[in-house]
C-alpha cells in the first residue's frame, strides 16, 4: 500500500531529544501505533468473546479438560 504523510504533534522536549539522538521519529511512531493497534484488537476480541471464554472456563471447572483422559503427563 505504501506510505502516507501524517501530521503529529509532539512535546518539544521529546522531539528535540529524538532529533539529538538521531532517532527516526516516523519509524518509532509507526512501531508504537502498530503495537497499540495490536493491543486494542486483542482487547476488543476478548470483549466480544467474553461470553464464550467464560462459558468454556465454567465448563472446564465443572467437567475438567476435554480429552484429559488421553493425556500422558
Amino acid at each position: 500500500m505504501g506510505r502516507v504523510k501524517v501530521n503529529l504533534t509532539l512535546d518539544a522536549v521529546v522531539a528535540e531529544t529524538a532529533k539529538t539522538l538521531g532517532l527516526n521519529m516516523s519509524r518509532l511512531a509507526e512501531s508504537a501505533i502498530v503495537e497499540a493497534a495490536k493491543v486494542e484488537r486483542n482487547r476488543l476480541w476478548r470483549e466480544e468473546n467474553q461470553a464464550a471464554i467464560t462459558g468454556y472456563a465454567e465448563e472446564v471447572a465443572q467437567n475438567g479438560l476435554p480429552l484429559s483422559h488421553l493425556r500422558s503427563f
